[in-house]
C-alpha cells in the first residue's frame, strides 16, 4: 500500500475546539489586541500564520473576538473572558431545544451537590428578580420556559 501525502499528520490532528481554545487562551493571556502573526508565537510557533487566521476569522465570525484594522491585516481582541464563553455556548446550547424545561430540568439533576448548592445561592441572591441575563427563561422562577408545567 502506498503511503499517501500527510496521511500520517491526519493522526496528529488535534481535537474540535482544541485550536480554538489555545488561540483564545492566547489572547486572553494578552494586554492589548493581538495580529495573527502575535498568536502565533504567543502559541510557540506550531501553527501556521494562515491557520491562526483562519482560525481567528472563525472566531470573530462565532462573536467570540472583535477585529480592527491594523496595516493591511486585523488585531483581535476577545469579546468575552473565559467564564463569560462557556456561558455563552451553554446559552446558545439551551436555545437549540424546543423543549428547554427538560433540557434544564436534566441540567440540574446532573449537577454536583456543591455545585447545585452554588446554583440555589444566586438564584436565591437574586431575590426572585432572576439573575441578570435569565430574565424571561423561567429559570428564575418566571413561569415560561422551566416552571409550571414545561409548556
Amino acid at each position: 500500500m502506498t503511503a499517501t501525502p500527510g496521511a500520517g499528520h491526519r493522526d496528529a490532528r488535534r481535537p474540535a475546539g482544541e485550536l480554538e481554545a489555545g488561540v483564545l487562551a492566547a489572547l486572553w493571556a494578552a494586554d492589548a489586541p493581538l495580529t495573527p502573526g502575535e498568536v502565533q508565537a504567543e502559541l510557540g510557533g506550531s501553527l501556521a500564520r494562515t491557520t491562526v487566521t483562519t482560525i481567528l476569522t472563525r472566531l470573530h465570525d462565532k462573536g467570540a473576538v472583535t477585529r480592527r484594522r491594523v496595516g493591511r491585516g486585523y488585531a483581535y481582541t476577545p469579546t468575552e473572558d473565559a467564564p463569560g464563553l462557556t456561558a455563552r455556548r451553554m446559552h446558545t446550547e439551551l436555545a437549540k431545544e424546543e423543549d428547554r424545561s427538560t433540557v434544564l430540568a436534566r441540567f440540574v439533576s446532573q449537577l454536583t451537590d456543591e455545585d447545585e448548592q452554588l446554583l440555589r445561592s444566586l438564584l436565591g441572591e437574586a431575590g426572585g428578580d432572576g439573575l441578570p441575563g435569565l430574565e424571561g427563561s423561567g429559570v428564575d422562577g418566571h413561569p415560561e420556559g422551566a416552571g409550571g408545567d414545561g409548556r
